[in-house]
Parts: structure tokens; sequence; C-alpha cells
């Protein structure tokens, strides 16, 4: 199985876990589990992310396992902060959000959004690593998960935002369910904010949106033949998919939509499909005539969403559609103060507005001093931590006593020799290849710097000298299998010993520097293990 299968199975899984009930969604979840296991012994640091972020959403979906989505979200943040995968990390900070939501936290759900819009407000380049369809796709997806809270959260001029970049970064690589799904939630988003303009009296603003929803519910259509929505394809889309089917209701409520209104009622699994179609089926009902049906139908639905809070701005829309159509029983008095307060609403709404920009812009002011502070500590051409960050790691685990800990010094076996025959800027890519190799083959704990030229020093906390000779075996022989046209050649000595009690850095460097040289006097491509005194043993 290739890298690009685990990752393309996943996401049919993710998309089954999104459309099924919950023994379907408990399958997905184990298979996804296990191509998620199969990842990470890999060990691709994009594929593992892409995983854990599969395996956070069919969490996420599943009712009883939302609480279960706390680990793979923290493990999903870590791997993207280590490995430097901006956009699946600002993805995880939306999914993040959805959590909160699920959880009644707004404010903190607000906030993650904030700091998730942040990071893709900087200066975003495609990863090298990966062809820039690939990318795109990345990007698309943690835009739209990021319209979700926003929508959820009623902040829809900024949702709109949002997706109308998704929908750029979708125009030229986005597949046939990504298209789909683009869609769906912009139809979603749309049907939200016209049942919101209807609350604050914007009637015809209201009907714009509806009419809007209807259309982009009709785009859907193709690429929902096309997409891993596990539906019937004999079936249009809007008889199956709630959302759908209830914006062609709300553009023009009639008895002619009750039949597969009363169906999808029947599909709706999530609050928004639940609340959207109870509301578009009313409303039908009503003009076929049959309010008594209607209100039924509003008050079933809000006694099933007494306990959600996932989708509290809909939730106001339901009430409020409840409180019209029991309107015999309501005064006018009831009625001004249901006006003012829907007012208040909206200012408030602006408020949230105003907070969510004025977080954004602290973590992009926040992003931008630690990227300069981390310039400092950081080695241009590589990346890695320079000599200065490595002098503060190393007094900082040598003044709190971690033991064991292991140093190795790590030279090149002729590099020099590649400055001479090719030229410096191919010397450049070699250091770079080789630095993010041995950057990938050891712990995530292990720090690797560059000590100056073509040696560096890796530090390995909690391992004992035989673990991490071992250790730097395995990335001395992924240098060695790496094509020659990417190492030149190039291998790696390796000397590693384990600090002393009462040993200074100075010390500890020095004594890997002599093991060092053991493994160069040896053939190099190889590591020396020194326990006692390296110049003796050489």
């Amino acid at each position: 199985m290739s890298d690009a299968w685990l990752v393309g199975r996943a996401n049919e899984l993710v998309a089954v876990a999104q459309s099924s009930h919950l023994q379907d969604q408990l399958e997905a979840t184990a298979e996804v589990d296990d191509i998620l296991e199969e990842a990470q012994g890999r060990g691709e640091p994009r594929i593992v992310a892409q995983l854990l972020r599969a395996a956070a959403i069919v969490r996420l979906v599943t009712p009883g396992l939302v609480d279960l989505a706390d680990p793979q979200l923290d493990e999903l943040l870590t791997h993207t902060r280590r490995h430097g995968l901006l956009v699946l990390e600002a993805d995880a900070r939306a999914l993040r959000g959805r959590r909160f939501l699920l959880g009644n936290a707004e404010d903190k759900a607000l906030t993650e959004v904030a700091a998730g819009l942040a990071m893709l407000d900087e200066d975003l380049a495609p990863d090298p690593v990966i062809d820039k369809r690939t990318w795109d796709q990345m990007l698309a997806s943690a835009l739209q998960n990021m319209s979700l809270v926003l929508t959820q959260l009623g902040v829809y001029e900024l949702a709109d935002d949002v997706l109308a970049r998704a929908h750029n970064a979708l125009w030229e690589s986005g597949q046939p369910h990504q298209i789909f799904v683009h869609l769906l939630n912009r139809t979603r988003l749309t049907i939200g904010w016209g049942l919101r303009l209807e609350r604050v009296n914007e009637h015809e603003k209201a009907q714009g949106q509806f009419d809007t929803a209807a259309g982009l519910a009709e785009a859907a259509e193709v690429p929902f033949r096309q997409s891993l929505h596990p539906g019937r394809r004999d079936l249009t889309a809007a008889e199956q998919v709630p959302i759908l089917g209830a914006a062609r209701a709300l553009a023009g409520p009639s008895g002619d939509h009750l039949d597969r209104l009363w169906s999808l009622r029947g599909l709706s699994m999530y609050a928004r499909e639940l609340i959207i179609v109870a509301i578009a089926l009313a409303r039908c009902l009503v003009v076929d005539n049959r309010q008594d049906d209607a209100l039924k139908v509003l008050s079933d639905t809000r006694t099933q969403m007494e306990h959600d809070t996932s989708e509290p701005t809909l939730l106001l829309s339901l009430e409020r559609e409840y409180a019209q159509l029991s309107g015999a029983h309501t005064t006018s008095a009831l009625q001004a103060y249901n006006r003012a307060l829907e007012n208040e609403l909206w200012q408030m709404r602006e408020s949230r507005v105003a907070t969510l920009n004025t977080r954004r812009e602290h973590e992009r002011l926040t992003r931008a001093h630690g990227a300069i502070a981390q310039q400092a500590m950081q080695d241009p051409l590589t990346g890695l931590p320079n000599r200065r960050a490595l002098d503060e790691k190393m007094a900082e685990l040598i003044t709190g006593q971690t033991y064991p800990l292991s140093i190795a010094l790590v030279d090149l076996d002729g590099f020099k020799g590649v400055n001479d025959k090719y030229s410096h800027a191919e010397g450049d890519d070699v250091l770079r290849v080789i630095a993010s190799t041995l950057r990938q083959a050891l712990r995530g704990d292990d720090m690797v710097a560059r000590y100056g030229g073509d040696e560096f020093v890796v530090l390995l906390p909690g391992a004992p000298l035989s673990a991490a000779e071992a250790a730097l075996g395995r990335a001395v022989d992924a240098v060695a299998h790496l094509p020659l046209d990417l190492s030149r050649g190039v291998t790696l000595s390796v000397g590693v010993i384990s600090l002393r009690p009462r040993e200074t850095s100075n010390q500890a460097l020095s004594r890997a520097d002599s093991a060092m040289y053991v493994a160069k006097r040896q053939g190099g491509c190889q590591v020396a293990a020194v326990a006692g005194d390296a110049a003796e043993e050489a």
C-alpha cells in the first residue's frame, strides 16, 4: 500500500463517517486507526499528519467518541508544529474549534479559529516536498474547516470570505468530492445567513440568500455523482443530502417538496441538518395549510436539540420559527421584546467579529515576533537549531541533571569533495538533504543542531549509550542509502558519548569529538560509541 493509498482510503472513511449511521461510523474509526498505525510505522511526517487529522474527524462526527478526539487533536498539533507543517497545523486549530463548540465553549472556539486564520494570513508558499495539487487541497480543507466553525458561530460574512479563499485553492486542484463538500458548506452557510437576516426583518436580503443556496444545491449535483458520499447514484443529491434538499424548499416553499423533506428528515444526523430541514418542512406544511403538523415538526425538533449546543445561531432561528407559528398565543409586548432582543444580538455579533479580528491580529503579531526570535536560534541554511540554541539546550539539560543524556558529534565524510567537484551551491543542497534525513531518523525529543561547517551535534535526552548508538546507526544507514544525486556519496561519521556527572558541556563535546575521530579512523560511515576515554580507544 502506497502512502497515497493510505491517505486516499482515510479520506473515503471520513466521508463514510460523515454520512452514515453509528455502526458504520465505528467501523470507519477502527479502520482509520489501523491506517494511522501503519503510517506512523513509516514515519513520513506529512502522511502521519493527514492520518491524525482523519482520526480526529471521524471521532468528532461519531456520537460517543467526541471526547476521544482530544488526544488525536493534541498529537496533531504537536506533530505539525514539530515538523513545520503550517497548513495542517492551522487545520488542527480549526478542528479544535469544532471540538470546543461541541462542548459549548464558544469563546475558546473563537480563539482557535483566530489563531488558525492568523497562520494562513502569512505569506504561504507550497510545500516543496509535495505536489502543488495536493498542497492546494490541504489548504482548501483547512479553510473549509475554519469556515464551518465561523458559520456555527454566526459570523457569516467572514465565513464567506474564508470559503472564497478555499474556492480559489480548489479552482484548479480540487477533486470532485472536495468540490462537492465545498458547495455543500457554502449552501449551509448561505441558508444560515438567510435565517439570521430574517430575524432582523431583512426579508428581501434573506430571500436572496435562499435563492443563492438553491443555485448552489443545483451546482452540487454534478460533483456529487463522482464524490465519496456513500449514497445512491440513481437518486439526486437533493434527495439524499438534507441541506441540499432543504435549500430548494426554502427558496420556494410549497407542498411539492413535502415527500422529499419527510425523507430527508429521517436521514438527518447532525444538528444543522435537523434544524434546517425542520424549518424548511414547517414552511412547506404551512403553505399546504397544515399548521398543526408544522408546529409538531418544530416542537419535536426543539426536543431533540434540548441538550445540543453545537449550533447556537441555528437554534435561535428554530426558536423564532416555533414562536412565530405559535403566534396566536403571543402578545404584542412579547413581539416587541423579541425585536429588541434580536437587535441586541445583532450588535453582539458585531462585537464577536471585532473580538475575532483582534485575536487574529494579536496571534499574527505574536507569530511574527516568534519568527524573529526563532531566526536568531536557527541555522538559515538547514533550518536546524544553531550553535546558540544548542548551547542553551545543553545548559538546560545539564543544569536539570538529565540522565542518561547521550551526546553525539556528526561529521560528513567526503563533503569537501562535493564543493570541489561540483559547487558550493551543490554542497548547500547536500547539507540540507542530510540535515533533514538526520532529523527525521531520530526521535521527536532528540535535538539535531548544526555545530558549524559540515558538523552537527545530536542531543538524545533519556537515551543510554547503547540506545543512542542504535538510533544513530539507523541515521547513518538512512544517509548511506540516499540516492546519489541527493547525497553525492557523502556519508556520516558519528561519535557518541554519555554525559558524566559534573561534566561541562565543553568537556562532553570534546569527548564526542574524539569519539567521532574513532569512527573516522575506522573507515567512516559508522558510529563509534565510547564509554571511556576516546583518545585511549583511538
